[in-house]
């Protein structure tokens, strides 16, 4: 039988997904080699100018006529949702990942799906059914078998402390990459309202730009001028996957992706970031997990699968 063109379409809204998915797993691992030579701050913003670099021509194409679209009201909550979804939320997440590793960070970042079912739940007035409050419970112990690992790696003692590497898991870290995923919340909350009146790539355009002219000049207050002459080949490189790969091109694939599948199915690949990207942190960065990092990450993984792939949670606009 020959392949419709709607067949067609949605086979590449899958694979769109999917590479997504492979794209953002790899963030955390860009983000820990810049990381070694700048500040959090630097990194972040950095990362979001070559992000703006990347979605550029999005917005010189069809983004500027939109903006009169936009209401004063609607303009309120696109800066609101850029505040938390920029500055706060990734301020927060890598200051994280310093000080955890990059296995245990994207084992966090697993419980987002999970996040997004309260969130729908709280403010949306959807319903978990049992098989969906069941997966919250498995996940909700997964994170707190991953945090107990963290504590143990790094509650042993000073002279543990001072044989700790950069790579080594740690409370405060993997609580601090948590507390981001729940500031995400809003971001997601607050860009799905306004999705209903216009479309998720002028939405996600005009918010990265917004909240990236936040973020400058958050940190040149914070941290002054980014370095420049002191950086390393591999770091610009770094910065610059982070940023038009991990964000620019991952943004336009899953915009485009769930336009052609279902949403709630396309929410599965969400969960190739923890998968894959604790994978990267083992293979490359020398992350070692413990015997509770492996079952929290496995019902972590487990629990957003089952939601996920049920539909109780709606991903749209999700920016990593």
């Amino acid at each position: 039988m020959a392949k419709t063109p709607t067949t067609d379409r949605t086979t590449l809204g899958y694979l769109a997904c999917a590479t997504a998915g492979c794209l953002w797993s790899t963030g955390f691992f860009f983000g820990k080699i810049a990381l070694a030579e700048m500040g959090v701050g630097h990194m972040v913003l950095y990362r979001f100018l070559f992000a703006c670099l990347g979605m550029s021509p999005v917005l010189l194409r069809r983004g500027f006529r939109e903006a009169r679209s936009l209401s004063r009201r609607e303009w309120t909550l696109l800066l609101t949702a850029s505040f938390l979804g920029v500055p706060v939320q990734f301020l927060v997440q890598f200051w994280g990942l310093k000080l955890t590793s990059v296995s245990h960070a994207c084992l966090m970042v697993g419980a987002v799906p999970v996040i997004l079912a309260v969130g729908a739940t709280i403010f949306a007035h959807e319903r978990l059914d049992k098989i969906g409050w069941l997966a919250l419970c498995a996940s909700t112990a997964g994170v707190a078998l991953i945090v107990l690992q963290g504590r143990a790696f790094g509650g042993i003692g000073n002279a543990h402390l001072q044989a700790r590497t950069a790579n080594s898991p740690s409370l405060t870290g993997d609580l601090l990459v948590l507390a981001s995923m729940f500031i995400s919340l809003g971001w997601i909350l607050i860009n799905q309202r306004l999705m209903l009146r216009h479309t998720p790539l002028v939405i996600t355009a005009y918010g990265l730009f917004v909240g990236t002219l936040m973020l400058i000049a958050w940190v040149l207050a914070i941290d002054g001028p980014p370095p420049v002459h002191s950086v390393s080949l591999q770091a610009w490189l770094a910065l610059a996957a982070s940023g038009v790969l991990c964000t620019a091109t991952t943004t336009l694939l899953w915009n485009w992706g769930i336009h052609h599948v279902p949403a709630s199915r396309a929410g599965v690949f969400l969960n190739i970031e923890p998968a894959l990207g604790s994978a990267i942190g083992v293979k490359l960065m020398g992350d070692q997990l413990g015997p509770l990092t492996w079952v929290g990450g496995a019902l972590i993984i487990t629990a957003a699968v089952v939601l996920t792939s049920r539909g109780a949670v709606k991903t749209e606009g999700v920016l990593e």
